[in-house]
């Protein structure tokens, strides 16, 4: 690598990508060799693992399917979690302090790419990116169906009987905790430091960056920042692919409950394989022209979902049951971060699993947050990345979710028997079809399933080939085609195959591990802010220098 460089995503004539050298240079790729380009700009090393790990993993499963599934897959992550599973409790709530330092401490008006750098992007499109593709699809499928599961079975923490209303407050908090600052505030503690080495520091816009402070510029070639680059693709593809299987599943179970259609594996094939084409045109039109706008279009269908189930549903119940889950959940958010510390099944099955969950997407997500936030101050950065996500995550499953506790508890609709019969998955279709306009609410669901899950596959699919080529490259198109139709393969894989849990299993192992490395990072850019600033003045001076944007 000649000299380092640093990856603007979006902002060439072209719309594709460019990269800018020493000088600030602005330097577009050729990306008209296709195949060829693909071959020759890949980094073997971490490309060659990475496909490698998927490989054997495959083959494991379809030798050793029940023994997978069953056996070593589960054990392994058992041992991860019980043996660090303390570990990782804090290391989330560090995280969130961390965010909090950067908002309140004089580090927050350092700007990404220098004083004079400007914002690529406006705010609006700069949160809908971000939101859309941080959280993934999950958020619809979770949101009608996790709130019923706490409230047939009551965490430790909700004195109340199983199946009644008075268990509807703690049954939402649970969901509030386990979705809301904490799981955007790992994306930001891998996010930041990844930003500030790459347009402060002229570093290569990798996971591998956060070693640098470490191991110094000249070495983020080293063996070890490979294994983290191979590790962070892995945890993308195992999740994203995961997702895809899991919102396919929801979808045409939908359609089945809905309108009585019965689905074949051809339907399964036809929907992956038109999500496929779709995002990965999309990740190959680059930021501005793809990215970007059907972000936007996610952002408006969901703020619509929202607001229409707000004022069709019942309004009076979200709002009260709603601000009661959320004051319980801000003023007990330190003790439930650390409840789990004492041990204890329900702490392990769903707050252990979550929070390693959420490090799993925090490579994909962060590196993603710091390739939109160059001209940004690290405040504005940790801001949005954790807190305005977190409130929109949060006005999301208060609607939805005090949504279906009403109509379960009123007896308005039996959501549970649904579930009971089609699984989690259609748990959304008998809420929205229950209330006024229910078609119109199902069609918007349906569509918002299709644009989320897209939302995150398309930045997927550019991270994961960011990470694949060579740091003095920027991803053509060939790279963008191959990772976008192996993720898709992969998720149509995993619905023919059973293989869902197992590879959300094997990501979560993968994930981690990117804890730690997060705790890495953030100690990195302590020492690295404390040391100098990008133009060689005092760390203070620049910080409160610095200005908002």
């Amino acid at each position: 690598m000649p000299y380092p460089v640093v990856w603007q995503m979006g902002v060439a004539p072209s719309h594709m990508m460019c990269w800018r050298g020493p000088t600030g240079e602005t330097m577009t790729p050729d990306i008209s060799g296709g195949v060829d380009n693909f071959v020759t700009e890949m980094d073997r090393a971490v490309t060659g693992a990475t496909l490698g790990t998927l490989a054997l993993f495959v083959a494991l499963w379809l030798v050793m399917t029940e023994t997978m599934r069953e056996g070593v897959i589960p054990g392994v992550r058992t041992t991860m979690l019980d043996i660090l599973g303390p570990v990782f409790l804090t290391l989330m709530v560090g995280f969130v302090l961390f965010a909090a330092v950067i908002i309140i401490g004089p580090w927050g008006g350092i700007r990404l790419g220098g004083p004079e750098a400007s914002p690529t992007y406006s705010y609006p499109a700069y949160f809908a990116m971000f939101f859309s593709a941080g959280i993934a699809a999950g958020i619809v499928f979770w949101a009608p169906s996790e709130v019923l599961f706490h409230l047939t079975s009551p965490p430790p923490f909700v004195a109340a009987e199983a199946g009644t209303a008075a268990v509807a407050d703690g049954a939402l908090r649970a969901v509030f905790f386990h979705w809301g600052v904490s799981a955007w505030a790992a994306y930001v503690a891998i996010g930041i430091p990844i930003g500030y080495y790459a347009y402060n520091r002229g570093a290569p816009l990798r996971v591998s960056t956060l070693l640098l402070p470490f191991v110094g510029n000249e070495n983020l070639s080293h063996p070890l920042a490979k294994i983290v680059d191979v590790l962070a693709v892995f945890a993308t593809i195992g999740g994203l692919s995961t997702s895809v299987g899991f919102v396919s599943n929801q979808f045409l179970s939908g359609v089945q409950y809905q309108w009585g259609a019965q689905t074949t594996g051809l339907d399964t094939f036809l929907l992956v394989a038109g999500l496929t084409v779709i995002f990965t045109v999309s990740a190959v039109t680059g930021v501005k022209r793809g990215i970007r706008r059907i972000a936007g279009v996610n952002a408006a269908l969901f703020l619509a979902m929202a607001l229409l189930t707000l004022l069709l549903g019942p309004t009076a119940y979200i709002l009260t049951n709603g601000s009661a889950a959320l004051v319980g959940y801000l003023v007990s958010f330190v003790q439930l971060s650390f409840a789990g510390l004492g041990g204890g099944s329900w702490f392990d099955s769903w707050t252990l699993f979550y929070w390693v969950w959420w490090f799993s997407w925090a490579p994909f997500a962060g590196l993603f947050l710091a390739a939109i936030s160059r001209g940004r101050t690290l405040r504005t950065v940790a801001a949005t990345g954790v807190f305005a996500t977190a409130g929109a995550t949060l006005a999301w499953f208060g609607i939805v979710s005090s949504t279906a506790l009403q109509l379960q508890t009123s007896g308005t609709a039996d959501i549970l028997a649904v579930v009971n019969d089609g699984g989690y998955a259609v748990a959304g279709f008998p809420l929205f079809g229950s209330l006024p306009l229910g078609e119109l609410l199902l069609f918007l669901f349906m569509a918002l399933i299709i644009t989320w899950i897209i939302t995150s596959a398309d930045t997927s699919t550019l991270t994961v080939a960011i990470l694949t080529t060579e740091p003095s490259t920027a991803p053509g198109t060939g790279s963008r085609l191959f990772w976008g139709l192996l993720q898709g393969g992969v998720g149509f894989g995993i619905v023919i195959l059973g293989a869902g849990q197992g590879l959300q299993s094997a990501a979560v192992i993968t994930g981690g591990p990117f804890g730690l490395i997060g705790l890495v990072g953030i100690v990195g850019l302590a020492v690295e802010l404390y040391r100098t600033d990008t133009d060689g003045q005092s760390i203070a001076a620049s910080a409160f220098g610095g200005s908002d944007d």
